[in-house]
């Protein structure tokens, strides 16, 4: 993979692959299944240049509006793996940095956005591993769990890195689209944490809180 020192480093435009309640985050991995011809497409050209697409999430559904509108802030994520099964592509992503939306420069056949990068330079550079109120984190998140009868591996939850654990629940957990969006928005670490604990609480349902 390659190392991206500045945001000078990226290129101006991106193709883009809208996914409602996705969210890629820097240095976090996502899977994704790609079968959509298009998107192979988008795909294919990646795999031939740099290799990164950017994850956004539309405004609008795809099945009801044929260009929907979309976020104002994506992630861009560089193919780390890949592989063809049965006319689709299973690949990986690895985050690099987000981007602001400056216009759409086609739709034809992908969406291919011109980025800024430049408010979220500091993605480039490696989040704290400790010192981050782990407690309060797991005290929200096992009672988010306990409502929802879902099981955690502990041992990965206590030992991980605060910008992995952090970054990995945001992911993962089965937010709303606004919800996640608000999470990949969040400016530093510190507010996607108070983002991502607050939104666990909310989600609890009271009984289960402790």
């Amino acid at each position: 993979m390659m190392r991206y020192h500045s945001f000078a480093d990226l290129p101006e435009t991106l193709p883009v692959f809208p996914l409602s309640g996705v969210l890629l985050l820097p240095r976090s991995a996502l899977p994704l299944n790609v079968f959509e011809p298009r998107y192979l497409a988008m795909v294919d050209q990646a795999l031939k240049t740099d290799r990164l697409i950017g994850m956004i999430q539309p405004l609008e559904n795809e099945e009801t509006v044929r260009t929907p509108r979309l976020t104002q802030v994506g992630c861009a994520g560089q193919i780390v793996s890949w592989r063809e099964e049965d006319n689709r592509y299973l690949i990986t992503l690895s985050g690099v940095c987000r981007f602001g939306v400056k216009r759409e420069v086609s739709s034809a056949p992908y969406r291919v956005l011109a980025c800024d990068f430049s408010l979220f330079a500091g993605d480039l550079v490696e989040g704290p591993g400790a010192d981050f109120p782990r407690e309060q984190l797991l005290a929200a998140l096992k009672n988010y769990l306990a409502g929802r009868d879902m099981k955690a591996d502990w041992k990965s939850v206590m030992t991980a890195p605060a910008e992995s654990l952090v970054n990995a629940l945001s992911m993962m957990c089965p937010f709303e689209p606004a919800e996640k969006q608000a999470l990949l928005e969040a400016p530093s670490l510190d507010a996607r944490l108070s983002t991502l604990v607050a939104l666990l609480e909310l989600s609890t349902p009271r009984g289960t809180l402790n």
